[in-house]
């Protein structure tokens, strides 16, 4: 593998791009206009044009991308994530164009992406699920009848969702009847399909996810788990490992239910396990995310391995680097924070020119960014700046080193989360790390009633 074509723009393209360069790989990025001056597009060894700024005309146009590889003379391609990372249909046109297409087989990545069909391989292979629907519902009465048998409050979930999209929380019938159509509409615009199904709503639940790793020898190893339970809009903003109120007993019960999951589909490459752990710690199987995620900087933090090494040697056909599951160690505590382009109050995005954007360097922190100054925050794309991951010797530590570096993390020109994190780190809420994935959305309403005060 000697040229891999990069699917992706800002830190992920970067980022794969860093191992890549460190293996002696070259690499090709693809780019729209708008990012044509974009760090990742002047580090790549070879830069193409595909189109214009928004993702329909540029960087979701598969046939394209597919073309360039080839015309470069490219290996494989790797499709970071978001985007195309999950589209089934890119990873069976990549193979099928003779490329190598780094990440599961398009099979898996079909299978998981459907919500309920994964939710039933899941039961028949042993693995906990929230209870609900194994059908898609597609009237609102057939929705009301099952959320009568299931439960208030529920969740209702678009069949092809992701990311947050396509999934709303219901109290009660009338909140049903009010969102149904709406998110079967939303679910059809977003991803092609307006199936819809019915959670039950598990309350003050944890978000936690297992990494998990596969080759095609058959070997499949966990890499621990990550905290995933700060949201807004149901997206994370911090992540972090090991899970500071996750049980011993019920870590291990969770890894070996991650690892089942992998098992029962034959799980190739880098994936995620994404559970919710209820209030009394019985966890159940939420969605596999078939591909390298947001936070995998926290797994390497504190596993020390490169994930997308990982992914490359597994895409070569090789065994993975450590399929021994007892030497697979974690070591100290990791927390990574998203920074957004984005008001700290009302999370609406806040596009623009980065005027400053400056940090005083520390030894334990790692910045994963895919700006610079003088870049462009644009409308077209995720506002997601960069991430922040701190990595110490245990959490406390870790919460320390952070507050000392938002203190120097300066960015200017746009509105940025940083005030939020700087507020938000100090509480007892997050200190105290028994947190839900409320925890954000109660601080910030108590914060703001003792402002009103």
């Amino acid at each position: 593998m000697n040229k891999i074509l990069i699917a992706n723009r800002g830190e992920i393209a970067l980022r794969i791009m860093k191992t890549c360069k460190r293996l002696g790989i070259k690499t090709v990025a693809v780019h729209s206009e708008a990012d044509v001056h974009m760090p990742f597009v002047k580090y790549a060894d070879e830069a193409i044009s595909i189109g214009p700024g928004p993702v329909v005309q540029s960087y979701l146009k598969a046939e394209d991308i597919i073309d360039v590889a080839l015309k470069v003379g490219a290996d494989a391609v790797h499709p970071g994530y978001g985007l195309l990372s999950e589209n089934a249909s890119f990873a069976r046109k990549v193979r099928d164009a003779g490329l190598t297409f780094i990440g599961p087989d398009a099979e898996t990545i079909e299978l998981m992406g459907d919500k309920i069909a994964s939710r039933i391989k899941m039961k028949n292979a042993g693995v906990p699920v929230v209870p609900g629907t194994d059908e898609g519902v597609s009237s609102i009465e057939e929705a009301i009848q099952a959320a009568e048998t299931i439960g208030y409050p529920i969740m209702l979930k678009a069949s092809a969702g992701g990311g947050g999209i396509g999934m709303v929380r219901c109290e009660n019938e009338q909140a049903l009847s009010q969102h149904f159509q709406s998110v079967k509409s939303r679910a059809k615009a977003y991803f092609g399909d307006d199936i819809v199904f019915l959670e039950k709503f598990v309350e003050n639940a944890r978000h936690i996810e297992v990494q998990i790793f596969g080759d095609d020898k058959g070997n499949i190893v966990h890499l621990f788990e990550r905290n995933c339970s700060v949201q807004r809009r149901n997206q994370k903003v911090i992540e972090e490992s090991p899970s500071p109120s996750l049980k011993g007993e019920v870590a291990e019960r969770l890894y070996k239910a991650a690892v089942a999951a992998g098992e029962a589909v034959g799980y190739r490459n880098a994936g995620t396990v994404e559970f919710i752990l209820s209030e009394n710690d019985e966890f159940y199987f939420l969605e596999m995310n078939t591909r390298l995620q947001v936070e995998h900087p926290v797994t390497e933090e504190v596993t020390g391995y490169d994930l997308v090494e990982w992914q490359i040697e597994v895409a070569k056909g090789n065994e993975l680097p450590v399929k021994d599951q007892q030497q697979i160690k974690s070591h100290g505590h990791a927390i990574e924070f998203r920074i957004y382009a984005e008001d700290p109050v009302t999370f609406m995005p806040s596009p623009g020119t980065i005027r400053k954007m400056a940090w005083n360097n520390h030894a334990n922190v790692r910045i994963d960014s895919g700006y610079e100054e003088g870049g462009n925050i644009t409308p077209f794309y995720d506002p997601m700046i960069a991430k922040v991951i701190i990595h110490a010797e245990g959490r406390q530590e870790a919460i320390s080193e952070a507050v000392n570096f938002f203190d120097t993390f300066t960015i200017e020109g746009v509105k940025s989360n940083i005030p939020l994190f700087k507020h938000f780190i100090g509480s007892v809420e997050f200190k105290e790390g028994n947190y839900n994935t409320n925890v954000l959305t109660e601080w910030l309403k108590t914060e703001k009633e003792e402002a009103e005060k």
